[in-house]
């Protein structure tokens, strides 16, 4: 088994990509390539891809702003594609879920029998839930959990942290548990300085 990640769960999806750009626009009045480039961790590149192709499905309009900008936002026709593939998205979340279980604990038994004692869950949403609860079939400790995005929620008892709190925190290996936000957890986990390999995955990287 590699530093990086377990054996992979999916490929990344053109439908996932599409239906987080959707859901952005859905959930804001207008968003420009960067601010969905920084919302998402996508590159600029791949924004203006999917944009195009969204743009020509008549899924989303495009308005100039200044200086020489464009917002998007989002069609009838668009939310109702973008219901669809929730509901599409949601029968391969289920499986995903499924099998995600099966490799933290994979992953745990390994970790346990290299000795790993203290280990840090990066991602605090639904993932983390089924990491949470196969960890318990473990001697491991959860030292902390950290999620920029909710830091200051609680997490099963735990105080969720901002990635750059980890410095100053006692662990062996931070554990990415998530499976939307997983790239841009790891950006943001490479940003705060944190050793790549100290990071394990259970799901392949987006690449």
């Amino acid at each position: 088994m590699n530093k990086g990640s377990v054996a992979p769960v999916t490929q990344e999806s053109g439908q996932e990509r599409s239906f987080q750009i959707l859901d952005e626009l859905a959930n804001n009045d207008a968003l420009t390539q960067r601010d969905l480039s920084q919302r998402l961790g996508i590159a600029l590149g791949l924004v203006n891809s999917y944009l195009r192709n969204l743009v020509a499905k008549g899924f989303i309009t495009v308005t100039a702003i200044p200086p020489k900008r464009y917002a998007y936002y989002l069609t009838p026709k668009g939310f109702a594609e973008k219901s669809r593939l929730a509901y599409d998205l949601f029968q391969d979340y289920t499986r995903i879920y499924r099998e995600a279980k099966n490799n933290y604990r994979e992953l745990f038994r390994e970790l346990e029998h290299a000795g790993v004692k203290r280990i840090v869950f990066a991602g605090a949403d639904e993932v983390a839930e089924i990491a949470f609860i196969t960890l318990q079939e473990t001697g491991l400790e959860i030292a902390a959990v950290a999620d920029d995005d909710k830091t200051g929620e609680r997490f099963f008892g735990k105080d969720v942290v901002p990635a750059a709190a980890l410095a100053s925190l006692p662990f062996d290996v931070i554990i990415i548990t998530s499976y939307v936000r997983r790239d841009r957890i790891m950006q943001t986990l490479s940003d705060a300085g944190v050793d790549s390999k100290a990071i394990r995955m259970v799901f392949a990287p987006r690449g």
